[in-house]
């Protein structure tokens, strides 16, 4: 491929795409949300989606930012493209815990992950998962491969403590 040709599409949370234009890279930037980029070498055609939440619980569910339909989506569009099934290579990126004080999503959205990966027969080449940093996300889905970026966070300052002078006392006097 000639330097610069490249075809940048971003998937943004909630959202797949399906390309076999050799010039596609798919972005996303993720926290805890998780990216599944899927693969078929032998049709070279590709996929990424970008979901928030494993599944959304009650009734429904057909929400692109949970995996669930996600993940329906972006292999029943492969599978329209050519793919096959049985073909199909993942990568997995995500699930950071992005904030200590609040509930750890991306450990479920991994989790979910894996497990509707694997009970799909689709196995998993190579994951970056985890952690407490954000992702840049670069994929070449005809080829399957991936570059990924750790966006740096702001690093918390903290000032150094205030030192109070005692109080000055009257009529004292200290000699050194």
């Amino acid at each position: 491929m000639i330097e610069g040709t490249e075809k940048l599409v971003n998937v943004i949370q909630g959202e797949y795409k399906i390309s076999q234009d050799p010039r596609c890279v798919m972005s996303t930037v993720l926290g805890s949300c998780a990216a599944v980029c899927l693969t078929d070498p032998e049709v070279r055609v590709g996929g990424m989606n970008h979901f928030l939440l494993p599944s959304r619980s009650g009734a429904g569910g057909e929400d692109v930012r949970y995996g669930a339909y996600s993940m329906e989506l972006l292999i029943n569009g492969l599978l329209k493209q050519g793919a096959q099934k049985n073909r199909l290579i993942a990568k997995l990126f995500g699930g950071a815990k992005m904030l200590s004080q609040l509930r750890d999503i991306g450990v479920s959205n991994i989790a979910f992950a894996r497990e509707f990966l694997q009970a799909e027969g689709i196995p998993i080449a190579s994951e970056s998962t985890g952690g407490n940093a954000a992702r840049r996300i670069r994929f070449w889905p005809c080829d399957g491969r991936v570059k990924q970026f750790i966006v740096p966070g702001e690093v918390e300052k903290v000032a150094p403590p205030k030192i109070t002078p005692p109080p000055p006392t009257h009529g004292e006097i200290d000699l050194f």
